[in-house]
């Protein structure tokens, strides 16, 4: 495996993680008892969200393989 394939591997774990806290926070904003949870959740999803943009522009400066 590459360097870049390894940070695009990356960039897709860190977004499927953002994914899962804007789904849950958006699910916990259903419930009028859970919305003191909606920030922490959606802080956390943009933050993961920061790591994927960080890992997919670091792969995009990594030279391309025929692997990778």
């Amino acid at each position: 495996m590459t360097a870049r394939h390894d940070a695009l591997a990356d960039a897709r774990d860190a977004a499927a993680r953002a994914t899962a806290l804007a789904r849950e926070a958006e699910r916990q904003a259903n419930y009028p008892d859970h919305h003191h949870k909606v920030a922490a959740l959606a802080a956390a999803g943009a933050l993961w969200a920061d790591v994927a943009r960080t890992h997919a522009a670091i792969a995009a400066h990594l030279p391309q393989t025929e692997e990778g």
